[in-house]
This record gives structure tokens, sequence and C-alpha cells, in this order.
């Protein structure tokens, strides 16, 4: 009786075909079954894509509930470091628009999430809204190219500016740009 002898070739051949179906897989695989970012069509004039995440408290704070506001969405990191120098502007232009129909969403994508971002804003003194997204869900749904990027969105959930890089967001020039946007008529209200 013939011995039959094994093709190692063919194993090889096999074991890379199927790596190779499993990285496409993995790499190609919908995310839209996640539930914290809604996907849809993004860009200036369209409506910005609904997204609930955690604050640093846990809590849960969901976009579309600051329908009737003008927010501005920073999408940064404690490694970046021009995300870390527009903080200290994003703040105040924070306190000089409390209390007019304004609010800033800054969502880090740190993967170690809180862990790293609580001390970040305990550092810099920050008093807006953080909210942690270690997924880099919003990347894929706002269509980033990178951080910080920024996204400023009407009172009726449009987006009506993106920002792609730092600015001085305290500048006279965006005090006025936002609060021409707060002054704005909503008819929801």
């Amino acid at each position: 009786m013939q011995e039959k002898k094994f093709d190692y070739r063919a194993a090889i051949l096999m074991t890379l075909i199927i790596t190779s179906v499993l990285i496409l897989l993995l790499l190609h695989r919908d995310r839209s079954h996640d539930e914290s970012v809604k996907m849809v069509p993004t860009g200036v004039g369209l409506t910005a894509p609904d997204f609930t995440f955690p604050d640093l408290d846990g809590k849960t704070v969901k976009l579309s509930d600051y329908r009737g506001s003008v927010v501005l969405i920073n999408i940064w990191a404690t490694w970046c470091p021009s995300c870390v120098d527009e903080m200290p502007s994003m703040e105040k232009l924070y306190q000089k628009l409390k209390g007019e129909d304004f609010e800033i969403l800054a969502v880090s994508i740190d993967s170690s999430g809180t862990e790293v971002v609580a001390p970040f804003i305990k550092k810099y003194k920050l008093t807006f809204p953080v909210l942690i997204d270690p997924e880099e869900t919003i990347a894929i749904a706002y269509r980033i190219t990178g951080v910080p990027e920024s996204f400023i969105i009407d009172k009726d959930g449009r987006i009506v500016k993106k920002i792609i890089g730092p600015i001085d967001w305290a500048n006279p020039e965006a005090l006025r740009y936002f609060h021409a946007l707060t002054q704005k008529p909503w008819p929801g209200k």
C-alpha cells in the first residue's frame, strides 16, 4: 500500500487564503450596528450624525438632546499636541457663551478612555462637557481625517462649518460668529 505524502504547499496556500479572507472581513466589517453613532451622510448643510457617548461621570450624552442650541463638536485626543494647544481657547469660548443657546461637546478618541482623559481635564481646568469614545466611532461617522477636527452644528442640527486642525476659539471673530448663530430664532422654542 502506497503512503500518501502530506502536501505542505497546499496546506500553506490554504492557510494563507483563509487568513486573507479573515483579515478582509475584519477590515470591512459593518460598524453600523454600533448604536453609539448613527451612520448618515455627513457634510456642511446636512444633518449632523447623531451620537451617544458617556461623559466622564458615565452619564449618557446624546447630540440630538441639544437640538435648539448651537453645538461645537470637537474631536480630539490627549496625545495630540494641537488638541492640547486649542483647549484653553475652547474653555474661554465656553465661559463667554454660557447662558446662550450654546454647548461644546469635546469627544475624546483616546483608546484608554477616562483613565487618561479625566486627569487631562483636571490638569487644564476644563469645564465644558467631555465625552469618551475609545472605539473612535465618531471618527467614522463624521469622516474625520485627523485630530483635532471640529464641527459647528446649528440649532436645527445641521452642520454649518467643519474645521480641520486647531484654531483660537476665543478670538473676536469666532466669538461674533457663535454669538450670531446663537441669536438666530429657532421655531422649536
